[in-house]
C-alpha cells in the first residue's frame, strides 16, 4: 500500500496502544520527524508512563510540533490520538501553519493489540482502557474528514501495515528545481499588444501554433537562450484583447516555456463560467462579451477550456531553491511554499482589514513594509506608477490597462523592462498615480526609522563568502554605543573595513616583522602571486563622492549633504571641519569627471578604501598628548642621564657599561621621535592632504572583489594621472611570484628598501581579490612594518633582545580569524547595498564588523 504525504504535512498516527504506531513511525520516518507522547512524558517525568503529567507531556509536544512546522518541517505525532479532543489542537496548528493534517489509522483486531501489550511489562493496565480506547477509535473514522485531515489512510490487518511505503510528494507551490532565468510580468488585463510588445523587447520570438483551433490566437513565444516567462495573473478583464492574451499564456505554458499564477480577476472569471452568482464588474464584462463574440461553434469549449487553464493554477511558486517567490498579491514568509485556504486567499487578494477607503475598495495592509524574509517576492495587484523594491518584495503591476506601463523583471538580474501603454482602456476606481512623487524611494522612506532590535543581542550573520559570523551580545552593545554616539548618518555607512593581520613574529635578529614570513604563509596556502603595495603612515578612511547632490539623494537618500563623505574605520566621520571635507571630497569629484570615471564605469557613485595623510591629519591629540609628550621628555630625561653617567666615569666612578647602554637608549628614543616625526605636517588646507586610493570598492550594481588587485592599482592610477590637483597619492606595488626565489628576493629587497628610507613598511595581498582554500578564506591581506616604524607601535626599547623575545610570542591565531570575519561581513555589506537591499540588512553586516573589533586579541598585536 502506498501512501502519499505532502513534503510539509502533519502527520497524525491515530490508533490504541499496542497497535504499532511507534514501530511505524521508526521504519518509515527519521527519527527527528516524529514526536511520541510518552517521550515527551519521560521529557517532564522520566517516566513515559507516568500518567499524571499528561497534560504537560502534550503541551511539550504541541510545543516542538508548531517550532517543526514554523520552520516548514514534517512532523509526526506518535500518540493514541483516539479522541477528538486530542486530535482538535493538532488539526489547529496545521491550519495555523498552512499545511495538511494527514491521518494514519491503524484499525487493528483488539487481539493483536491486547497481545503486545501483554509482551511489555511497562504497560499494566487493564482490557477496560484497550477495549475503552477501540470503540473511541470506531466511533472516529466515519467523522475524520469533518474535523479537517485532508488525506486519511486505515491500515487495517498487518498485511496493511507490513505492505506500506512512503511517498513524499512535493507541494504544488515548490519549484524551488526551476532557477531562472526568468522574466516575471505584472497584471496584463488584456493588454495583449503590449505583452506582444514587452516579448519582443524581452528577446522572445514566436512561431504559428498549429495546435490553435482556426478564428483564435494561434503565436506561440520562446526564447532562444531558454528564458521563462512567469505570469502574475490578472490576465482577464478591462483590456481590448482579453481573449488572445490567454490564449498567449496558456500557449506558453504548454510548451514549457512559461508559468502562471492566479489572479483575483482570472479566479473570478473562472466561478462566473461555472454558474456561480457574480456581480459583474470591474472589468468582467469586457471578458464575457469577447466570449460572447465568438463563433457559436468553438464558444462553449473555448471558455472550458480556459476556465480549466485558469482554475489550475497554482496560488504561488518558490523558486530558486526558495531565493524567489511569485505571487499575483504578494505572500508573506510564513506562508511561502505551503498549501491552505488562507493562503491562496492571501496570494489572490493580500490583507485588508475588513474595512473599505472612500471609493468603496477594501483598505489593505502593507505587509511588504513589515516584510523581514530571505526570498524576494514579485507580485502585483494593485497598480503602483513605478517599480520599486521594499524589504526584498517588489510590486511591477504598473497599471498598464489604465495608461501606466506594462512592466517585466527579469531575473536574476533584477533588471525593469517596460513599454508604455499605447492608451488609458480603462479608468481606475482609485487614482494609481500620486499628486506628488517624493524625494526618496520607498525603501528610502521606511529606512528612516532603525530599529534597534536589528542590531542588538547575539546574531548569526551568513555571509556569501563565510556562513554562520557569531556576533557576541555584549560586542553588538559595544557596537551600537560608538554608532549612536558618534558615527556618521547610517545612510551612508555601507561599508567598514576589516583589521588586517600581522605575519608570524620573525626570527631575524633585530626583527620583528619581516617579508619572507608573510611570502612563506600565502605560498603554504598555495597563492602563487601575490601583491606587495607600499603602506601608507595615514589613516584607513572610507570615502563616497557621488557625481551630484542629485545623485546622493538618489542613491543614499540623503538630503542636502553633499556629494558624500569621508568616514574612520569605526564609522565616525574623519573631518571635524566640515568645510575641509567638502573642499576634499570637490576635488575628487573634479578629477573622476575631468577623467570619465562615471562615462566607463557606468554610475553616478563610487564608494572607495583610502589612507589620507599626513596621520597628524587625524592623530592630532594623539601626538601631542602621547607621542610627542613622551618622546620629549624622554629625549630630555635621558640626554639628563647620559650627561651624569659621562661625568661620573669622568671622575673615576666604573660606570662605563651603564653609560653605554644610556647612550644606546637615547638613540633608541631619538629614533622613536624621527618615526613619528615624518608622518606628520601641518595641515592648514586641502593643499596639505594626500590621499592613496588602493581599492575601488563598488560603483553602480557593481562590487568590484571579482577583480584582481593589479586591477585596482592601475585603474587608479589611469584616473589619478589625469587629476587637475595634487591630491591623489601614488601607491608604489611590487608583484611577486612566490614560487619564483629571484622574485620573491626582490619583494624582500623592496621592503627593505621601503623602510630603510623611512616607509612604515608595505601590505602583502593575493593577486586575486577573494581567495579560498580548501576549507575557508584565505587572509586578504597580510601587513609586514618596518623596524623603526614599530618603535612608534611597541615604544623606542622594543628592540631590546629581552623585549623583541616577549614580543615574538604573540598569538596571531584570534586577530586572523577576526580578519576573515570582517572581510566577509564588509563585502557582503557591499553586496547588499548594491543590489538594493534594505538598509537594516546592510547595517546587519557593517554593525558586525565594528562588533567584532571589540573582541579581545593579544595586545601584543
Amino acid at each position: 500500500m502506498n501512501l502519499t504525504i505532502p513534503e510539509l504535512a502533519l502527520v497524525v498516527l491515530i490508533g490504541p496502544s499496542g497497535s504499532g504506531k511507534s514501530s511505524f513511525a521508526r521504519a518509515h520516518f527519521k527519527p527527528t520527524e516524529v514526536l511520541s507522547s510518552d517521550f515527551c512524558r519521560a521529557l517532564v517525568a522520566d517516566d513515559e508512563n507516568d500518567q499524571t503529567v499528561t497534560a504537560e507531556a502534550f503541551q511539550v509536544l504541541h510545543f516542538v510540533a508548531a517550532k517543526r512546522l514554523a520552520a516548514g518541517r514534517l512532523t509526526v505525532i506518535d500518540a493514541t490520538n483516539v479522541q477528538p479532543e486530542a486530535r482538535k489542537p493538532l488539526v489547529a496548528l496545521a491550519r495555523e501553519y498552512h499545511c495538511f493534517p494527514i491521518a494514519i489509522v491503524f484499525d487493528l483486531d483488539e487481539s493483536i493489540c491486547r497481545e503486545r501489550n501483554r509482551q511489555r511489562p511497562d504497560r499494566d493496565f487493564g482490557p477496560g482502557v484497550l477495549r475503552r480506547q477501540i470503540q473511541q477509535l470506531k466511533r472516529s473514522l466515519r467523522g475524520l474528514k469533518q474535523e479537517g485531515f485532508r488525506r486519511i489512510y486505515v491500515l487495517s490487518t498487518l498485511e496493511d501495515v507490513a505492505s506500506v511505503t512512503i511517498e513524499r510528494q512535493p507541494l504544488w507551490t515548490n519549484l524551488n528545481r526551476e532557477h531562472g532565468p526568468f522574466d516575471i510580468i505584472g497584471d496584463v488585463h488584456g493588454c495583449c499588444d503590449e505583452l506582444e510588445q514587452l516579448l519582443q523587447k524581452l528577446g522572445y520570438e514566436w512561431t504559428p501554433n498549429p495546435a490553435t483551433q482556426p478564428g483564435l490566437y494561434n503565436r506561440v513565444y520562446r526564447h532562444p537562450e531558454g528564458r521563462k516567462v512567469i505570469f502574475l495573473g490578472d490576465l482577464v478583464d478591462r483590456g481590448p484583447r482579453i481573449l488572445d492574451t490567454c490564449q498567449l499564456a496558456r500557449a506558453l505554458v504548454q510548451a514549457g516555456n512559461a508559468l502562471c499564477v492566479p489572479g483575483n480577476h482570472d479566479i473570478k472569471l473562472v466561478r462566473k463560467l461555472g454558474g456561480h452568482d457574480v456581480t459583474v464588474r470591474h472589468g468582467l464584462a469586457k471578458s464575457l462579451a469577447e466570449i460572447e463574440a465568438l463563433p457559436e461553434s468553438i464558444r462553449d469549449s473555448f471558455a472550458r477550456d480556459m476556465a480549466e487553464f485558469l482554475d489550475a493554477l497554482v496560488s504561488h511558486y518558490t523558486l530558486d531553491d526558495g531565493n524567489l517567490v511569485v505571487a499575483h498579491a504578494g505572500m508573506k514568509e510564513g506562508m511561502q511554499g505551503r498549501a491552505s485556504s488562507r493562503v491562496r486567499d492571501f496570494a489572490l487578494y493580500g490583507e485588508t482589514s475588513g474595512e473599505t477607503d472612500e471609493f468603496g475598495l477594501p483598505i489593505r495592509y502593507n505587509w511588504a513594509a513589515e516584510y523581514r524574509g530571505q526570498a524576494r517576492v514579485v507580485y502585483g495587484h494593485t497598480p503602483v506608477p513605478e517599480a520599486e523594491w521594499l524589504n526584498r518584495t517588489i510590486n511591477i503591476d504598473t497599471g498598464c490597462v489604465f495608461g501606466g506601463k506594462l512592466t517585466a523583471l527579469r531575473y536574476p538580474e533584477l533588471e525593469l523592462v517596460s513599454v508604455p501603454a499605447a492608451r488609458a482602456y480603462a479608468d481606475p476606481i482609485r487614482p494609481f498615480i500620486p499628486a506628488e512623487a517624493s524625494a526618496l524611494s520607498i525603501q528610502q522612506q521606511h529606512d528612516e526609522i532603525l530599529d534597534i532590535d536589528n542590531v542588538l543581542g547575539k546574531r548569526i550573520i551568513n555571509t556569501r563568502l563565510r556562513p554562520n559570523i557569531t556576533i557576541r551580545e555584549g560586542n553588538s552593545a559595544a557596537a551600537l554605543e560608538v554608532m549612536s554616539g558618534f558615527a556618521v548618518n547610517p545612510k551612508w555607512l555601507v561599508y567598514l573595513p576589516p583589521t588586517m593581520s600581522p605575519p608570524n613574529a620573525s626570527q631575524q635578529p633585530d626583527l620583528l616583522e619581516h617579508p619572507a614570513d608573510v611570502f612563506a604563509y600565502y605560498n603554504s596556502r598555495r597563492v602563487q602571486q601575490v601583491v606587495c603595495e607600499e603602506k601608507h603612515m595615514g589613516s584607513r578612511v572610507v570615502v563616497i563622492v557621488c557625481r551630484d547632490k542629485a545623485s546622493a539623494q538618489h542613491r543614499f537618500g540623503v538630503i542636502n549633504e553633499g556629494v558624500g563623505i569621508c568616514y574612520t574605520r569605526t564609522g565616525r566621520r574623519f573631518f571635524e571641519d566640515k568645510s575641509l571635507e567638502s573642499e576634499l571630497l570637490a576635488q575628487i569629484q573634479v578629477s573622476l569627471t575631468q577623467s570619465g570615471f562615471w562615462e566607463e564605469f557606468k554610475t553616478d557613485w563610487v564608494c572607495l578604501d583610502c589612507e589620507l595623510m599626513p596621520w597628524s591629519a587625524k592623530a592630532r591629540e594623539l601626538l601631542r598628548q602621547q607621542y610627542a609628550a613622551v618622546g620629549t621628555a624622554s629625549q630630555a630625561a635621558m640626554a639628563e642621564t647620559v650627561a651624569v653617567l659621562q661625568q661620573a666615569t669622568e671622575c673615576g666612578i666604573p660606570a662605563e657599561g651603564l653609560l653605554d647602554r644610556y647612550r644606546q637608549r637615547s638613540e633608541m628614543v631619538t629614533r622613536y621621535v624621527d618615526a613619528y616625526r615624518r608622518y606628520c605636517w601641518p595641515v592648514h588646507s586641502v593643499a596639505d592632504l594626500k590621499l592613496a586610493p588602493f581599492h575601488i570598492l563598488a560603483t553602480e550594481g557593481m562590487v568590484h572583489v571579482d577583480k584582481t588587485h593589479l586591477w585596482h592599482l592601475e585603474t587608479i592610477a589611469k584616473f589619478a594621472s589625469k587629476q587637475s590637483n595634487s591630491l591623489f597619492q601614488e601607491t608604489l606595488y611590487q608583484v611577486v611570484n612566490l614560487n619564483d626565489s629571484a622574485s620573491v628576493l626582490e619583494g624582500v629587497a623592496w621592503w627593505q628598501t621601503l623602510t630603510g628610507q623611512g616607509g612604515e613598511g608595505m601590505v602583502v595581498k593575493p593577486m586575486d581579490f577573494v581567495v579560498k582554500g580548501k576549507r575557508e578564506l584565505e587572509q586578504p591581506a597580510m601587513k609586514c612594518r618596518g623596524r623603526e616604524y614599530l618603535r612608534i607601535i611597541y615604544g623606542p626599547e622594543y628592540t631590546l633582545p629581552e623585549h623583541l623575545q616577549q614580543l615574538r610570542q604573540r598569538n596571531v591565531a584570534v586577530k586572523r580569524s577576526l580578519a576573515l570575519r570582517e572581510f566577509a561581513l564588509g563585502i557582503e555589506a557591499l553586496e547588499r547595498f548594491v543590489s538594493g537591499e534594505p538598509l537594516r540588512r546592510v547595517h546587519e553586516c557593517v554593525f558586525g564588523v565594528l562588533a567584532l573589533e571589540s573582541e579581545p586579541v593579544d595586545p601584543r598585536l
